[in-house]
């Protein structure tokens, strides 16, 4: 063996002891479990997804069970596990309006709730299934149906704080979104939740500043909550312009077809996005979601060659609208008519991702579904009618009973 054979080994040898094993920090053993139970506050937007990690637990416990109450001490508490081999629920699959026990999942003992509602907030607690707990979030969905839009472009200003002597109620933005577009004048958006300043908070509630929390806080006193109510969420808009980056992902199986039909005659139109195609019946509602969008996600929509911006179609800009954007980034078409006919696209992240290509038809048969939000409105109203009616009637014949039964009705004869 020559000199360079030996030093190339040697080398070698030298390099591989250099590597050593580290196994990877186990982050409960060094986050101990607090000796009193406090409440992390976090606060969402209705709709979005919530995360709450299991910090510190025994270094014995292999599974954990999240718990659930409204309040503090109340006697209904619901158990969330999946020790059953619950199938892990994905936010794909969640419909608007489905319990919290059907929209929750367990991953790394962390809980995830999808699509979180106004009535979802309250208390969570990780433990075991004997009722040991270990961590506990005060959580507050804020709902978006009373949100507040600002445009900065046209000089608007948010709201300004509220003073109550010693309540001081805020908003407070996260960080601004990407633009929603590329190479075209895009939109941005910062969401800004209610949050108050109190020095008559519970102190079993742990603040990210000094008497700071979410006005829903289970820390927020009773006698404030009416004033705390008053503020609601708010969107904050401005105009924004970005470049495109270059992107090359068309699929070499798609091109081959298309370059031999080309071969052969005209060559066709190429998508540049995936196109799903949908038919709907006239003069009723529709609504289009944005795949693997979330309400934080920057959303935006177009019409062919019309861009729908935000400034004009957000929703509660006009009661009138008929074709709308609502906070959870979904396209709204209400009472459908020919001239919405159109290829619909969506941006997700400043990226173009999807397009719906939509037609009209006044023929077909309609299946009813009391999932349909229409239907649900028309059986409804028809109730209500029937109730109105019915209680008219029944008023009529109650009086004309009281009037015979104590003599007090008059004489119309001659």
């Amino acid at each position: 063996m020559n000199l360079a054979h030996a030093t190339v080994l040697l080398w070698a040898w030298g390099s591989l002891q250099a590597f050593e094993i580290v196994e990877k920090e186990n982050i409960f053993q060094r986050t101990p479990c607090p000796a009193f139970l406090m409440f992390d506050n976090a606060a969402y937007l209705a709709d979005m997804s919530v995360e709450l990690p299991c910090h510190c637990k025994p270094e014995e416990v292999s599974a954990v069970v999240w718990y659930y109450q409204k309040h503090l001490g109340s006697r209904h508490t619901k158990v969330l596990t999946d020790f059953d081999g619950r199938v892990l629920t994905e936010a794909a699959q969640v419909r608007v309006g489905s319990d919290m026990l059907a929209r929750f999942s367990i991953r790394m003992f962390s809980l995830l709730v999808f699509r979180a509602q106004p009535e979802d907030s309250g208390l969570y607690f990780c433990g075991t299934s004997k009722g040991d707990y270990f961590y506990a979030y005060d959580v507050d969905i804020q709902s978006s149906e009373g949100m507040v839009a600002t445009f900065k472009d046209q000089g608007q200003e948010p709201f300004a704080d509220d003073y109550y002597g010693s309540l001081h109620v805020f908003t407070t933005f996260w960080e601004w979104t990407p633009c929603d577009r590329c190479g075209v004048r895009g939109e941005q958006w910062r969401i800004g939740l209610c949050y108050l300043q109190s020095p008559d908070l519970s102190p079993r509630y742990r603040k990210t500043l000094p008497d700071v929390v979410s006005c829903g806080s289970q820390a927020v006193p009773r006698k404030l909550w009416a004033k705390a109510r008053d503020h609601p969420p708010e969107l904050l808009v401005q105009s924004c312009m970005v470049p495109c980056r270059k992107m090359t992902t068309t699929r070499e199986g798609v091109m081959a077809i298309f370059n031999y039909i080309s071969k052969v005659g005209s060559r066709p139109w190429v998508p540049q996005v995936p196109i799903q195609f949908h038919q709907q019946r006239l003069g009723h509602g529709l609504i289009i979601s944005c795949p693997g969008a979330r309400p934080e996600h920057a959303v935006a929509w177009d019409k062919d060659r019309q861009y729908l911006y935000r400034t004009q179609y957000l929703t509660g800009i006009n009661r009138s609208m008929r074709v709308f954007i609502d906070h959870g980034n979904h396209l709204h078409i209400r009472f459908t008519q020919l001239e919405d006919r159109g290829i619909y696209y969506c941006w997700r992240q400043g990226v173009r991702v999807a397009g719906f290509r939509l037609g009209v038809t006044s023929r077909g048969r309609y299946k009813f579904s009391f999932s349909d939000p229409e239907t649900r409105s028309a059986v409804e109203l028809t109730l209500l009618g029937y109730l109105l009616i019915t209680a008219v009637f029944v008023t009529i014949h109650l009086c004309r009973c009281c009037c015979y039964l104590f003599r007090c009705c008059p004489n119309f004869s001659p």
